[in-house]
């Protein structure tokens, strides 16, 4: 049997059993350990891989930074930083149509500064801004639209958990996807604002504009956030600028985001929570990481993406016409699984394909950072798209009052921003390494 037919095997048992419920991690797992004793024929060799494959990942330095940059979000949720960043935002914008929509967009993108995840970002600003959208009569598909759309800008404007991960699977520099992000993140919030504005134009009712708010009032709500913004600029400048390495960038981070949380009103309840919660997404990433390393060496044993690779190369299919199908992919297994095993699942498959291609004659570096963003912004995709959508899920269990349907329907047009925004991206590569070009170090 072929690499790629043994593969496509275990891709439909690993989609069967995720489809009666089993964990993504487990079932990776699984289908990962059973492959290889297919492969081997000798459960020894099982056991003798397993004796390292959980030390070899877990002792990985770059991985702390994947607690630290939550716990830095755990802070910000409890200690109200979320609040003053939708303040700030509404301050300046929530006196235009469809203002506060574009506000909670914005919060987002700056939560997302310091949080690193799309599902954590959607959750505290939907408990933040939600009611302020009720208040102002905004309509339920508007209001829960845009915020599982903003949501997304979690993992889009760096620190990215799954760019961390990206990161590590492609030995790529962290400092430099992070800085690749920023346009494209500024971008993305940037579209779904337009998006809104749109939206209000065509119906007025669905976002009423709210009251001026005075400019004392807004350099006051400035002044609350300038820490936030401080740190944010130190994270990402600290790595990219040489003096911290990720770890040490992130542990600054956290502590200052503790720091500020514990000055605006956290207590002990609030310290214990965020280090709870800190423990159980990173347990949680941690055993989808082992899942798919168990996954990924079978995968690698049975000669799959070296095939693929060389089918691909063979075919004499357009590297842009390759692009467009793997971005397809992704969008397909949006339906089905989360971010992070996305990423986990199919970096070590497409990686190698990407890389044989030629695109506009891009240096090897400048083409993996592309397609780094490329895959995240996908990724992202997955996270709003029916059926699976896990951010308007958590939205629409914040707002009890607006049917799934409505908070579907409220995205579709989000949807159409990310489509343009990522054909812009792959069309123009520069907008994500002009950054990393005009820092060079």
């Amino acid at each position: 049997m072929s690499g790629t037919a043994f593969g496509g095997i275990l891709f439909a048992i690993m989609l069967a059993l995720m489809v009666v419920r089993v964990p993504i991690g487990i079932a990776m797992f699984l289908c990962g350990a059973g492959g290889y004793v297919a492969l081997t024929g000798n459960p020894t060799a099982l056991l003798a891989s397993l004796k390292n494959l959980a030390y070899a990942r877990l002792s990985n330095y770059d991985l702390v930074v994947i607690p630290l940059f939550l716990l830095m979000g755990q802070f910000a949720t409890h200690g109200g930083l979320s609040r003053s960043l939708f303040r700030f935002v509404s301050a300046f914008l929530g006196h235009l149509r469809g203002g506060v929509a574009m506000a909670a967009i914005g919060a987002c993108a700056g939560f997302g500064a310091i949080c690193g995840s799309s599902l954590a970002t959607a959750a505290t600003m939907g408990q933040v801004a939600l009611p302020e959208l009720r208040r102002f009569g905004y309509s339920g598909s508007l209001s829960t639209g845009a915020l599982a759309a903003g949501g997304t800008l979690g993992i889009m404007i760096p620190p990215s958990v799954p760019l961390v991960i990206y990161a590590i699977l492609t030995e790529e520099s962290i400092g430099k996807l992070f800085m690749a992000a920023v346009i494209p993140g500024v971008i993305a919030m940037l579209g779904y604002m337009l998006v809104v504005k749109l939206i209000v134009t065509w119906r007025p009712a669905a976002g009423p504009a709210g009251p001026t708010v005075p400019w004392g009032e807004r350099l006051k709500a400035l002044a609350e956030v300038l820490p936030v913004l401080l740190v944010f600029v130190v994270v990402i400048v600290g790595i990219y600028g040489g003096w911290a390495n990720p770890t040490e960038a992130a542990a600054i981070g956290a502590a200052a985001c503790g720091i500020l949380a514990i000055v605006g009103g956290m207590r002990t309840k609030g310290l214990v929570e965020s280090a709870a919660g800190t423990a159980q997404a990173t347990a949680m990433i941690f055993l989808v990481l082992l899942g798919a390393d168990m996954l990924n060496a079978t995968l690698a044993l049975s000669q799959l993406p070296g095939e693929l690779a060389a089918w691909v190369k063979g075919s004499g299919l357009s590297p842009l016409l390759v692009m467009v199908m793997i971005l397809a992919i992704y969008i397909v297994l949006g339906c089905v699984m989360d971010s992070l095993a996305m990423i986990l699942l199919t970096i070590p498959i497409f990686y190698p394909v990407v890389m044989g291609l030629d695109f506009w004659g891009m240096p090897h570096q400048d083409k993996s950072i592309w397609f780094g963003i490329l895959a995240l912004m996908v990724v992202e995709i997955g996270l709003v798209h029916p059926p699976v959508g896990l951010n308007v899920y958590i939205i629409n269990r914040l707002a009890r009052d607006v049917p799934l349907t409505e908070t579907f329907k409220g995205v579709v047009p989000f949807l159409v921003s990310d489509a343009l925004r990522i054909a812009l991206l792959v069309y123009f590569p520069v907008l994500s390494l002009i950054l990393v070009h005009t820092f060079k170090r």
